[in-house]
């Protein structure tokens, strides 16, 4: 028999080993790779990591600087509180954990984790605050739960305090969590999730003197993230104090003018551009931003029909009516269209363009001169005026005074107004100009619209007699270098070229109007020399007011008072606006009037 031998095809299994050997050996490599990345390139990375799991770095916030008024006062301070916060690190079951806080802290769990996803990208082993504010049953409930909440952590913070409440809401601002957003700007770069900032007003504006730098301590702590030992320390360092222009008393007295009245006051040395009073009503209370809001309560805020976040002295615009004659008789002496000769016989109505225009006063002013037409705001005057100058020298003078750009006070919010002129109107409302509107602009109707801070700044360059000062709410000698609101920090306006002597005649009428027979008597002050303006500024068409005069029901009109003292070296600027206040010698005026007094009173 012959010896055959079967011979057997291994070609396949060879190439099965083969690549088996091909993918261990892979496998291998890749292990050694990642050892040595793990080991040598991220050595760092986890080595702190690893720290992190016996010593965790702590941060301790600062005390912000404390806000005073001009002599002292302190208005805005800290308080000691309490907040918690959840480190996910230490959570075994988020979920879990989320009802278990929520119900000892007594909030909603969606809320809570909520609170928690909106910081989901930052490290988990870093605290985020999910409450403020806590009572003293609260800390003592979490600490005798320490052992159970691992996650849940008590950190002290100094809280803002506003001892008074409203009072300079719209001056001071408010504090609310720093938001994502802000988290990425560069004057936001140190700061931690949680942290308040400020979001209106001086907080804002003086944010990065306020705040301070903060504190850390290492702390060892065990597997569960309970902290066993301190073992270094940094103390934080306090944020500068601030001290503003305010004065306590006439801040007081300008709200005590303004309660239950829409409307606005500003209080100023024309001499340095101090605000001594700046109110806005309505108000309202910044200690209750500093816990958070729930998302129902920010949104009843934000569509009140008062809107009482608000400040109206920055951000109101309204038409000036009868307070911006002074600024065209300036302009018309200026461009010497009139001098203190020129008289004009105001009957109580004249035909303009053909449209009937009437004064104030139906029986007429009789003969009128710049000096008389601005004691008792003839309209006629400066209808006759108003047929002479141009809209576009009316706009340049407009915007050499102050008005139609920001004052560049140091606060931030502010809105420019609107100095119309013909290049405006055919860029919003693609029309030519009129004369007749001419007319309107020359006793401040019309499109024009004014802020009450340029009211007051305006007035305080009269006072001046053309020397313009920037309004400030920092004191003046303060060691705090301002920080305008305005991105170029200076002033933006056309030179001033107008004469003394002409600054002499306007003054002289707005004398006469406090002092003598005119609009602003009201705001006379015994042996104090006022010189003032008044305004009501009808804020319905000429045909509403018809109607309801037929009707005989009331028409209400915004009430303006502006005006300073003394009238030679002055001293003190009060300028007043109430919202549907009727004629401005009634409200405005009187007003005013005790404001000059206590000035007078505590400062002559």
């Amino acid at each position: 028999m012959k010896n055959n031998k079967i011979y057997e095809d291994l070609s396949l299994i060879q190439l099965r080993a083969q690549v088996t050997f091909g993918v261990v050996v892979g496998l291998f490599v890749f292990l050694l790779l990642s050892f040595w990345k793990i080991q040598v390139l991220d050595h760092q990375k986890f080595w702190e990591k690893s720290e992190a799991n016996r010593m965790r770095e702590m941060a301790i916030p600062p005390q912000r600087g404390l806000i005073t008024d001009r002599n002292g006062k302190i208005l805005v301070k800290n308080i000691a509180s309490f907040k918690a916060s959840i480190i996910r690190e230490n959570c075994k079951d988020f979920d879990t954990a989320c009802v278990r806080v929520a119900r000892l802290l007594d909030l909603e769990p969606d809320v809570l984790r909520e609170r928690v996803d909106k910081y989901k990208s930052a490290p988990i082993f870093q605290p985020i605050v999910v409450k403020e504010g806590l009572s003293h049953d609260e800390v003592a409930g979490i600490e005798a739960r320490r052992h159970e909440l691992p996650e849940l952590i008590i950190q002290l913070e100094p809280k803002r305090n506003y001892p008074f409440g409203t009072f300079a809401s719209h001056v001071f601002g408010y504090l609310q969590e720093i938001s994502p957003v802000e988290m990425k700007m560069a004057q936001y770069e140190d700061r931690r999730l949680g942290d308040l900032v400020g979001k209106t007003g001086i907080e804002k504006q003086y944010e990065q003197v306020l705040v301070g730098t903060e504190g850390k301590s290492l702390h060892i702590v065990d597997s569960m993230g309970r902290e066993i030992e301190e073992i270094s320390r940094t103390d934080p360092i306090r944020g500068q104090d601030v001290m503003l222009a305010l004065d306590f008393d006439l801040q007081k007295k300008a709200e005590e003018i303004l309660e239950n009245r829409e409307g606005a006051v500003i209080v100023m040395k024309p001499d340095t551009g101090e605000i001594l009073a700046m109110a806005s009503f309505p108000n309202f209370d910044p200690n209750k931003f500093i816990n958070r809001f729930s998302p129902e309560e920010w949104i009843d805020l934000m569509n009140n029909p008062e809107f009482p976040l608000e400040n109206r002295t920055i951000r109101g615009l309204y038409a000036p009516g009868s307070i911006f004659k002074p600024s065209m008789a300036l302009a018309g002496l200026d461009l010497n269209m009139v001098d203190e000769h020129t008289s004009f016989n105001c009957r109580g109505g004249l035909i303009v363009y053909g449209q009937p225009r009437a004064c104030w006063r139906g029986e007429g002013h009789g003969p009128v001169n710049v000096v008389s037409a601005i004691e008792h705001s003839c309209n006629i005057y400066f209808y006759e005026l108003g047929k002479r100058i141009r809209i576009e020298d009316i706009s340049r003078y407009a915007r050499m005074l102050g008005f139609g750009q920001k004052t560049q006070v140091d606060i931030p919010g502010e809105k420019a107004g609107l100095v119309p002129d013909p290049d405006w109107k055919r860029t919003v409302r693609n029309e030519p100009w009129y004369p007749g509107e001419t007319i309107s602009v020359v006793i401040g109707q019309g499109p024009l619209l004014v802020t009450p801070l340029q009211v007051a700044a305006h007035t305080a360059l009269i006072a001046n007699r053309g020397k313009n000062m920037i309004p400030r709410l920092l004191k003046a000698d303060s060691e705090i270098p301002r920080i305008p609101s305005a991105v170029n920090g200076k002033a933006d306006r056309p030179r001033m070229h107008i004469p003394t002597s002409t600054f002499e005649k306007v003054i002289q009428g707005m004398w006469r109007a406090v002092n003598g027979k005119g609009t602003a008597r009201a705001a006379r002050v015994h042996q104090y020399d006022v010189c003032g303006k008044t305004g009501s500024v009808q804020v319905i068409s000429s045909e509403a007011a018809k109607r309801l005069a037929q009707q005989k029901k009331e028409i209400q009109t915004h009430s303006w008072f502006t005006g300073f003292a003394p009238k030679d070296n002055p001293e003190i600027v009060v300028t007043i606006i109430v919202e549907y206040g009727g004629g401005g010698g009634a409200t405005a005026a009187p007003s005013a009037k005790g404001l000059f007094e206590l000035y007078k009173k505590k400062y002559d």
